[in-house]
Order: structure tokens, then C-alpha cells, then sequence
């Protein structure tokens, strides 16, 4: 297995939409397996496979607690087919964009089908924070961002002092002397 590079906002792949796999193979297969330890190395509870440069609908997650045994899911073509009309508002981050959260409201449950590593259709129901974790990353899927269910000017305070605490971060961790393109 391997940990794989997450690309970072702006980086404009993470707002393409992704294509359906065509065929469950051994090469999904292992890029599922990578991005499980890309996912736990970062550390966090969800991954979709454009955020590694991967233009496919494929995503992994786990949410379970640290004093829980690991549930790795992996979920190839995900879609939702139902979801609850009960909407929870809670915080939310990204691997993407690191250190940003902001309060996202969302359906509390939803039903999704997919297909798992065999390639077998899936039909699913999904609740609390398994289900805000899934509908995460299935937006990352189709080119969205969880900044981009927030207003736009709280969006745009946001990620400005993302881009601008990102890139200081950045600059002052680099060792001096070093110059980068």
C-alpha cells in the first residue's frame, strides 16, 4: 500500500466532476486500498478519489471512534437515492483544505447504493455522521467543495484566510534559502 499526495484548494482538479469506474478491478482494488492509508495517515474519516488527483466516483471512510475496532468502507460509483428530511447542522473540515472547518447543514440519514470491491451492487442506509461523511465526499465527486454549501461571502472570508494562513504556514516551514516555483 501506499500514502498517496492529497492535492490542496485551489488546486482546480478537486472541482471536476468525476467519471463512473467502469470495471472493478485489481487496480481499484489497490488505489481503495491506498487511499484507506492515505486516509488514515492524514489523519481523517473520508477520502474521495479526486482529491488524489483521480478523476473517478470512488471513496473510502471510516467514522468510527478511536476506542471502536476499524470499519474501512470502501464505495465505488456511490448515489444517493434517498435522504431524510431532517437536517443536522454540524462542523465540517477537508484534507483539502486543511485547518478550515465551518458549520454545514445536512440530512441526517440517507440511502445510498454503490458497488464494493467485488464489484456486487450495494444498497445502503447511512446515519449521523457516517451519512454526513458519505454526502462529503460524494460532493467531492461532483466537483464540490464543503465551503460550497455556505453563503458566498462567508465562503469567500473563509477561504481567503485559508489561502493566506496556508501559504504562510507553507512559507514559514520551508527551510531558508530555499526557493520554489
Amino acid at each position: 500500500m501506499a500514502i498517496l499526495p492529497i492535492l490542496i484548494y485551489p488546486d482546480s482538479k478537486l472541482k471536476k466532476v468525476a467519471c463512473d469506474v467502469p470495471d472493478v478491478d485489481d487496480t481499484i482494488r489497490t488505489l481503495g486500498r491506498d487511499m484507506l492509508e492515505t486516509m488514515y495517515n492524514a489523519p481523517g474519516i473520508g477520502l474521495a478519489a479526486p482529491q488524489i488527483g483521480v478523476g473517478l466516483r470512488m471513496l473510502v471512510m471510516d467514522c468510527t471512534a478511536h476506542d471502536e475496532d476499524p470499519d474501512p468502507r470502501i464505495l465505488i460509483n456511490p448515489v444517493i437515492l434517498e435522504q431524510s428530511s431532517e437536517i443536522e447542522t454540524d462542523s465540517e473540515g477537508c484534507l483539502s483544505i486543511p485547518g478550515l472547518t465551518a458549520d454545514v447543514g445536512r440530512p441526517c440519514a440517507i440511502g445510498v447504493s454503490f458497488l464494493d470491491v467485488e464489484g456486487v451492487m450495494q444498497k445502503e442506509q447511512f446515519e449521523g455522521l457516517w451519512a454526513r461523511c458519505l454526502q462529503h465526499e460524494v460532493d467531492h465527486l461532483d466537483g464540490k467543495l464543503f465551503v460550497d454549501h455556505l453563503s458566498r461571502l462567508k465562503r469567500q472570508v473563509l477561504l481567503r484566510r485559508f489561502m493566506r494562513e496556508y501559504h504562510q504556514n507553507r512559507a514559514q516551514s520551508r527551510p531558508s534559502g530555499v526557493r520554489t516555483p
